[in-house]
């Protein structure tokens, strides 16, 4: 007779391996944060974009184009902010792609301000449920063009072109947490599904905890729903409409070009008219054109925002700092009156 330690030691040479988790490329911090709250310890998501460098108009290094052939999924905004993945993407034959933006249930708005519900802007997603069916596939619609804002910004600096589409800064929104970490714990277990029940209870913690920080955030700024501030670029819209803000007023188009002279007077006007008494440079863009902007008036200028996560570090936790970092930044300057 075997003893029990054999026998242990038989199963244990003819158990199945452990496989290991997906290899996970993302584009920005925020959504880096999301990922590594539903991967855990299993694996560390690699996040593409450096500290300091512009979501809108990063050139991809080497390093990154490696990355992505090597990865398992791909996990992105979408095309209507990094369009240097867009290209990339399209490059890419073995990884699962998931674009956040069409995700079914994810609140959606234009530069123009109307919000909307993704599934109603993205009818050709309607009625799947599951977010893997349309993750890994072409995009036919996407493919081959780059988005409204993608410009070659060089040819364009010193003047403004008309802004228009899905304002993609769409992470700014804290309800769009939810369903996009279903949409992550779905992709995932899809690949791993030997992990997908730590998937899902990392996703409900993860999303409980956002619920509550929605909840503090929208408490602590309620007071300041009728002051009006200045931002660096168009990329709050999310944020304002969210909390019920007031609309930040952009020296800079949504995509972060150069202003024109004339959109200058015309944002001083604009901001003596609004009786605006904040303006808030901006992480790794130019905080001259916020003092040329102010320069006469009585506005404060607050510290700096970074709707990307441009000043923290990529890991889990991150995208609920970044929220916070950037409501305390808005209100210690608006409550200074």
């Amino acid at each position: 007779m075997r003893s029990p330690a054999s026998l242990a030691a038989i199963l244990s040479l003819t158990a199945a391996p452990a496989l290991a988790a997906p290899q996970v490329v993302t584009d920005l911090v925020p959504t880096g944060a999301l990922i590594q709250e539903v991967m855990g310890d299993l694996a560390e998501v690699r996040v593409l974009l450096p500290q300091g460098a512009s979501a809108h108009h990063y050139q991809m290094r080497p390093s990154d184009a490696q990355a992505l052939q090597g990865a398992d999924v791909v996990i992105w905004m979408g095309p209507e902010l990094t369009p240097w993945l867009s290209r990339a993407s399209d490059t890419l034959s073995g990884a699962t792609q998931l674009r956040l933006l069409e995700v079914e249930g994810v609140a959606l708005r234009d530069y123009a301000g109307a919000a909307s519900e993704g599934d109603a802007d993205h009818g050709d997603h309607a009625g799947h449920d599951d977010h893997a069916d349309h993750a890994g596939h072409d995009h036919g619609d996407h493919a081959d063009h780059d988005h409204d804002h993608d410009h070659d910004h060089g040819d364009h600096a010193g003047h403004d072109h008309v802004h228009a589409g899905t304002d993609p800064h769409a992470w700014l929104n804290p309800a769009n947490a939810a369903p996009w970490l279903d949409a992550i714990v779905a992709t995932l277990s899809e690949q791993d599904p030997q992990n997908a029940a730590t998937y899902r209870a990392n996703a409900d913690a993860a999303a409980e905890r956002i619920a509550a920080l929605d909840d503090t955030l929208r408490e602590r700024l309620a007071p300041h729903a009728q002051d009006r501030f200045v931002v660096f670029h168009d990329a709050y819209g999310h944020f304002t409409d969210h909390f019920g803000l007031q609309p930040a007023i952009a020296v800079s188009l949504g995509d972060a070009s150069t202003p024109s002279a004339a959109r200058i007077d015309q944002i001083r006007t604009q901001i003596a008219d609004s009786g605006a008494v904040c303006a808030f440079p901006e992480y790794a863009h130019d905080a001259g054109l916020i003092t040329t902007v102010t320069e006469g008036s009585d506005i404060r200028t607050g510290g700096e925002l970074s709707p990307e996560g441009g000043t923290l570090s990529p890991g889990a936790g991150q995208y609920e700092v970044l929220l916070t970092q950037m409501a305390d930044t808005i209100v210690d300057c608006l409550a200074d009156q």
